[in-house]
């Protein structure tokens, strides 16, 4: 038996260095986690593979790590393996315990731990070479600046973040005067100190006064962004996150760290860029318009201009008539509907009408909700089939021929001003023209504005009914008397 496994080992042994000359194990293993990164990427583009992208995607992080540990002589594995379990404990824990109203902020956290990490790294390798008492090298040098810089800013800026749509800091733009010239100094300052380092590398009191700035700057970056340019900072800070990821992988001088830190910046960059396109906003002025606070001032203007107005209100029951008899309705989720976990009710009120002949559609905005994508996994956890979501593009055209469009919980993505009224903060923003229908129903709590803090035109239109009170609550009273019309 002995015999037969020194063969066995004999055989494998001379396969990898027959292998040696084409390439390493693990540079290949790498090849192969990078593909599927690539892929699982590719998959999550659409809600009916997202799932197996998620999959394609943490197999391949699990084959880089193995083979990262194999390779590297990084730290002991009774610490990686204390680290693991502690990390294992908290996601599990996070993942029953936070709600999906709450994922962008979770995001948020992850998006300022990844920075943590890098910044840590970077500052590791500096402290060990700068102890060991050699030169640190200009490449380390320079990316583990570059990694400090972004890594620092990633951490307060997401917990900044974080604490915006928390609730735990005050949603509004915070600003001074002379703002972005003391940005620009503390910037300067830390461009200083760098070139400083070039010349003195071993200056370990230049290297943490620079990071202390790098932190400074992370929360002064978030300060002057609104409520509702927040989630858009927050996919600007991914980006950041997976910069930060390879600037640690330069430092390290790992290919698997540098090609993944580059997957997410890039594509953290490329739906930051999405989700302004959406809201016809350039990405400086939502980094530097302080939109979207709801002040005082658009408060003050929003309450005067809504006394002025009247609005037609519909209870449950009339609602129900109106959705029951339609032969086509349009139904728009929107954060409302997130945060009263109303997505199962809704897929009943579908079904019911469904029963009763009415074809039911669903219509998603980019930005509904606080991320793009809310809405498509709310209503997958309610497994609402993937052919009834329709993107914007494809179902805007669909609101002339529906006889009614159900609002549930959306405002800003609905508001016609942003297509007729030149003078609105949001207009030229895409929408769907829920208007367009035959009649519309907007169920929400009051009349008070949504995200961006401006006053919503289509709530006082001659077609809109307005049906007051919890998504939950509201759904739930709709399929009782749904019920009752079909069995009538």
């Amino acid at each position: 038996m002995g015999g037969r496994d020194d063969r066995i080992g004999e055989f494998f042994m001379g396969f990898e260095m027959s292998l040696g000359w084409l390439v390493p194990v693990e540079q290949l293993t790498y090849l192969l986690a990078a593909s599927l990164f690539i892929v699982g990427l590719k998959f999550l583009g659409s809600p009916a593979t997202a799932r197996k992208g998620n999959l394609l995607a943490s197999v391949g992080m699990l084959l880089a790590i193995v083979v990262t540990l194999l390779d590297q002589g990084i730290v002991d594995y009774t610490t990686i393996l204390i680290g693991l379990l502690i990390g294992s404990a908290v996601g599990a824990i996070a993942a029953k315990k936070v709600e999906m109203t709450e994922m962008p902020q979770m995001v948020g956290l992850l998006n300022g731990f990844g920075g943590a990490a890098s910044a840590l790294v970077a500052i590791g390798e500096y402290w060990r070479l700068s102890h060991a008492g050699m030169t640190v090298p200009m490449n380390v040098l320079v990316t583990a600046v570059l990694g400090v810089l972004i890594g620092g800013v990633t951490l307060t800026g997401s917990l900044m973040a974080f604490g915006k749509l928390q609730g735990l800091i005050s949603g509004s733009p915070i600003t001074y005067p002379l703002q972005q010239p003391v940005n620009l100094i503390l910037l300067a300052g830390f461009l200083v100190g760098g070139f400083y380092l070039v010349t003195h590398p071993n200056d370990l009191n230049i290297f943490f006064d620079i990071s202390a700035i790098s932190l400074i700057l992370g929360i002064l970056f978030v300060l002057p962004i609104g409520g509702a340019d927040t989630p858009v900072v927050i996919s600007l800070l991914n980006s950041f996150s997976g910069l930060a990821a390879s600037a640690a992988g330069f430092v390290l001088g790992n290919d698997m760290l540098i090609i993944a830190g580059a997957l997410v910046g890039a594509s953290g960059l490329i739906l930051t860029q999405i989700m302004c396109k959406a809201m016809n906003r350039s990405l400086a002025s939502v980094l530097f318009g302080a939109f979207g606070g709801g002040g005082a001032t658009s408060g003050t203007a929003t309450a005067t201009s809504s006394a002025q107005k009247s609005h037609r209100s519909v209870d449950a029951e009339e609602g129900a008539m109106m959705l029951g008899y339609a032969r086509s309705v349009v139904v728009v989720p929107g954060y409302g509907m997130a945060v009263a976990q109303a997505q199962h009710a809704v897929r009943e009120l579908a079904d019911q009408l469904e029963k009763n002949g009415v074809e039911v559609k669903y219509a998603i905005h980019p930005v509904a909700g606080r991320m793009p994508g809310h809405m498509n996994v709310l209503l997958a956890e309610a497994n609402v089939p993937y052919s009834q979501l329709y993107d914007m593009d494809d179902i805007n055209p669909e609101f002339e021929r529906a006889d009614v469009a159900l609002v549930i919980g959306a405002n800003d993505v609905v508001n016609p001003d942003a297509r007729d009224n030149a003078g609105s903060p949001i207009y030229g923003m895409p929408i769907l023209e829920v208007d367009k229908a035959k009649s519309t129903i907007v169920i929400k709590r009051s009349m008070n504005p949504g995200f961006a803090g401006i006053d919503n035109e289509l709530f006082y239109k001659d077609k809109t009914m307005m049906l007051f009170g919890s998504a939950k609550d509201v759904v739930t009273d709709l399929v009782t008397n749904v019920k009752e019309l079909v069995t009538a």
